[in-house]
């Protein structure tokens, strides 16, 4: 359904001086009865803002995933034949498809990985010395680790990281059209398929290679599903990582004693709990997580028609004082294990493990060697990507 002109628009203008904090709207919606009515990306669609509705609509199965060629377009991936997406499919599809690519994720396999993310971090913490400052810590520091680190566990050749960042940023601007962004979906799969064949041929120890051995050549998984699969993990696993260090740093340049006590403290416990707060306070996961409903279903009070769609308004539910008291204070002590960050229910986050230790490391390894770090302009002066599904900063101008 088209959205009609006097609809909010999701995700809301930020207040430039409180440039962490979701839209004030977002409060007065969650106080509101039932649901609020948005547009969505064109779309008239149902903003679910609370907390404990999120739950109930991500764990409802009256609610679907499968929104593309509803909600959102396919690209040039349309008809019986299209690949499957695994993030937008219902079980039991989800969890068969879901299952084969767990297994590159699991925390053993995330810990394996730690000396060498943390050998990441001071490398280009090296480089970006090197070159001597101001510096912009997204492109030296904050896209580069979870770029490479991605690139490594699928099989992706690193030395291609400025075309997929450059197609993910068309693919993730809301103000693209759906021409530009299905251009970009059709180049990205294209290159992605020219990787499994060349997999078929070379194999390697990735995950492209792994699906290609246990899953494509018995039969059990087509080509173009393994490529379109591959387009999602090697996206999700440079962009949200790459903004949450870097919109991280920011705010906890804005919070001095925070900062101070991640970068002197020793004890990983305090580190992961910390990690966890600045997930649920940034939640930059702003405007991607869309449903529709199969059937007619009621959440959080409001009636909700079959066919209608349903957006999880992830920064607001973080922040509603029924889940974190005083929401906008980042308390590093903060029992906050709940936050849906990374969505809920069996649509979780499947790298969210993996983001973790990237955070984990990244942040705390950046301070320790930088004790100076400071912005190189004023906090006002910085771009935020509020034109973006993911929310962070542009371009982050440092010194130390």
């Amino acid at each position: 359904m088209s959205a009609a002109p006097d609809l909010p628009v999701l995700p809301g203008e930020r207040d430039a001086r409180c440039p962490f904090n979701p839209p004030a709207e977002y409060t007065r919606w969650r106080e509101e009865d039932g649901l609020r009515q948005v547009n969505w990306q064109g779309h008239t669609v149902w903003a679910v803002s609370r907390y404990e509705d999120i739950k109930a609509a991500m764990t409802d199965p009256r609610i679907s995933a499968q929104t593309l060629g509803v909600l959102q377009g396919n690209g040039n991936h349309d008809g019986p034949d299209a690949p499957e997406v695994f993030p937008r499919m219902d079980d039991p599809e989800h969890a068969r498809l879901r299952r084969m690519l767990t297994k590159d994720f699991t925390v053993r396999r995330i810990n394996a990985m730690r000396p060498q993310i943390e050998d990441m971090a001071n490398d280009f913490i090296d480089t970006m010395v090197a070159k001597g400052q101001p510096a912009d810590l997204v492109q030296d520091y904050a896209l580069p680790i979870p770029s490479l680190v991605i690139s490594l566990l699928l099989g992706v050749p690193y030395t291609d990281h400025g075309f997929f960042q450059d197609i993910t940023s068309t693919m993730m601007t809301m103000s693209a059209s759906p021409q530009e962004k299905a251009k970009a979906s059709g180049q990205f799969f294209g290159y992605m398929m020219e990787l499994v064949a060349r997999k078929e041929r070379e194999p390697g120890d990735d995950l492209i290679s792994r699906l290609i051995r246990e899953h494509v050549q018995t039969g059990e998984l087509r080509r173009e599903t393994a490529a379109m699969n591959g387009i999602i993990l090697l996206n999700a696993g440079h962009e949200t990582t790459a903004n949450m260090i870097a919109l991280g740093a920011v705010a906890l340049l804005e919070n001095p004693e925070a900062l101070a006590r991640i970068r002197d403290t020793d004890d990983p416990d305090v580190i992961a709990n910390a990690v966890e707060e600045l997930l649920r306070y940034l939640t930059i996961v702003h405007s991607l997580v869309a449903r529709v409903a199969t059937e007619d279903v009621e959440i959080g009070g409001q009636l909700v028609k079959a066919g209608e769609g349903l957006i999880m308004n992830l920064p607001a539910g973080n922040w509603d004082p029924g889940f974190a008291e005083r929401p906008e204070t980042l308390d590093l002590d903060r029992a906050v294990r709940g936050h849906i960050a990374f969505g809920y229910g069996v649509h979780q986050c499947i790298g969210q493990t993996l983001a973790r230790a990237e955070l984990q490391i990244a942040l705390p390894t950046l301070l320790r060697r930088l004790p100076g770090l400071r912005l190189a302009v004023p906090l006002e002066e910085l771009r935020f990507r509020s034109d973006m599904s993911i929310y962070g900063v542009h371009a982050l101008p440092v010194g130390w």
